[in-house]
């Protein structure tokens, strides 16, 4: 199923994350897809509000991965950047499948990089830059789910 929704701010971004944050179990992959500045940082921040963990969302550029964990939430935030992530021996030194389990969402920036790599049941997340302010964020998930339809922000 697929989802499309416009934003107009960062903030308007980060709010619309804030709802997808809500609806998420634990056990996800978010799969990214949008170029430089697109907004897939700002929209972690917003599903990391959603999860309870809180804004201090930075992007892991040159990290590769930022955790994201809280005491009093169940859920954590496992926050990955693919973009220099060529083979699937790269993607084995970022301990990606370590993380894989019901209490993490991880969220995958650059996602195109690892695709032969990614569960069937990911949720991929396409960000479009339409101006300076505006993106358009399409959500597509599979087997009926359609936790993400009709989303208020």
């Amino acid at each position: 199923m697929n989802f499309t929704y416009r934003t107009s701010s960062p903030e308007q971004t980060i709010a619309l994350g804030r709802e997808i944050g809500k609806r998420l179990r634990g056990g996800e992959v978010l799969a990214y897809r949008g170029g430089l500045g697109a907004g897939k940082t700002t929209i972690t921040r917003g599903i990391s509000e959603g999860l309870g963990l809180g804004d201090e969302v930075t992007s892991p550029t040159f990290a590769l991965v930022n955790e994201y964990r809280k005491k009093d939430c169940k859920i954590s935030l496992i926050h990955f950047d693919m973009y220099r992530i060529t083979s699937g021996e790269d993607l084995e030194t970022t301990g990606f499948f370590d993380y894989m389990d019901e209490d993490t969402v991880l969220a995958v920036e650059w996602s195109e990089n690892i695709d032969d790599d990614l569960p069937e049941d990911c949720i991929r997340i396409t960000i479009n830059r339409i101006s300076d302010d505006e993106r358009e964020l399409t959500i597509e998930t599979c087997g009926g789910d359609d936790r993400f339809e009709n989303i208020s922000y």
